[in-house]
């Protein structure tokens, strides 16, 4: 049977925490997986792009966006400082948008934007899944912070928590939640986004060298969605009484 290297369970998260109040933005979390730290920033403009503005028939609708980078030290190997994404960060920005949005309601936000910038400090595998966990935190912080500017303080622009996960396979056995070094050694990499309520926003999964069956990817999603649940339940408490629902 495959061994862990941390020692972990095969169906067990690494030690995962979200930190708040850290940062100028209306929303800042630390988030932490094991040895990948993340931070998490929710900002706002009063101001939305040129395609989202309304008419006078139709009010703008409000936007929810995010960026993505690893600082040059989050990695052993000095990571060249970058101005504009490379091709994987704006893969990664762009899910953590769309799994933002997918719990997000426009119209109760108003013609404003919501900024999500999440900075990698340190990376050991799951920093996309990390941050999009990390980013709901931050944005519930920041929604809490201007609920009073909304068109109608009563209706919150969030429908569910949304969070995220990795699962893969490793020596012919699926596992839950992979480090640096199961990630690079894995057959399977999968990772999974769910809302509070255990439907599926976005799954990608790859089978790096031989194609898996029906009957594995279900257990890689029913791993994923009890690490999910886990990872909502440390957002709830994490946010204590600003959780919204």
């Amino acid at each position: 049977m495959y061994s862990r290297p941390d020692g972990r369970a095969l169906d067990q998260t690494r030690p995962i925490s979200f930190k708040r109040g850290f940062a100028n933005a209306p929303g800042r979390v630390i988030a932490s997986a094991g040895d990948t730290v993340v931070l998490c920033a929710a900002s706002v403009a009063d101001e939305v792009p040129e395609w989202r503005k309304g008419t006078a028939d139709a009010p703008a609708k409000g936007w929810l966006t995010a960026e993505y980078r690893m600082l040059p030290s989050s990695v052993a190997r000095r990571k060249p400082r970058q101005d504009r994404p490379d091709g994987r960060a704006t893969e990664i920005q762009r899910l953590i948008g769309r799994s933002l949005r997918a719990v997000f309601d426009p119209e109760k936000l108003g013609p404003r934007t919501i900024y999500l910038d999440c900075d990698v400090l340190q990376a050991d595998g799951g920093t996309r899944t990390l941050a999009i966990s990390g980013a709901f935190v931050a944005l519930v912080e920041t929604l809490n912070a201007i609920r009073d500017q909304l068109p109608d303080p009563s209706a919150y622009p969030l429908r569910d928590s949304v969070s995220a996960i990795s699962v893969g396979l490793v020596q012919e056995t699926p596992i839950l939640d992979l480090c640096y070094v199961e990630d690079s050694s894995a057959d399977v990499d999968m990772n999974v986004v769910a809302t509070g309520e255990g439907k599926f926003v976005e799954i990608q999964g790859t089978a790096e060298r031989s194609p898996f069956d029906d009957e594995r990817l279900a257990r890689f999603l029913a791993l994923a969605k009890k690490g999910c649940a886990e990872i909502a339940s440390l957002q709830r408490e994490a946010l204590a009484d600003d959780w919204p629902f």
